[in-house]
């Protein structure tokens, strides 16, 4: 038996919600790492985590010092959200939020 399960999903937050389950972020951890997204959707710098990128970040939720970003983004390369590719940081494929639509299947054994 197949089932189909439609989720509308219209922020980046809520997107960051639905995997979540793997990542195991914090409330914290998934608004910083959603203004991450969509600063990098603005900017389109190939480093997600690149200085331009912490500066509209930490403005955009209201973190006076950029460098501070820096203990969240070790918190994404440890929990896999992130990984360093060419000396850029870069979003793990499960996040992208550009992707029109996700198939999973789930087979019992």
């Amino acid at each position: 038996m197949k089932k189909k399960i439609t989720v509308n999903i219209d922020s980046t937050y809520k997107h960051l919600q639905l995997w979540n389950g793997i990542f195991n972020l914090t409330n914290t951890e998934l608004k910083v790492l959603s203004s991450f997204i969509d600063v990098q959707n603005i900017t389109k710098n190939s480093n997600m985590c690149s200085m331009e990128n912490k500066k509209q970040v930490s403005r955009a939720i209201g973190i006076k010092d950029p460098n501070t970003l820096n203990n969240y983004i070790k918190k994404f390369k440890d929990k896999r959200v992130i990984t360093k590719v060419s000396g850029n940081y870069v979003l793990n494929q499960l996040l992208d939020t550009n992707a029109r639509s996700i198939e999973i299947t789930i087979n019992k054994i």
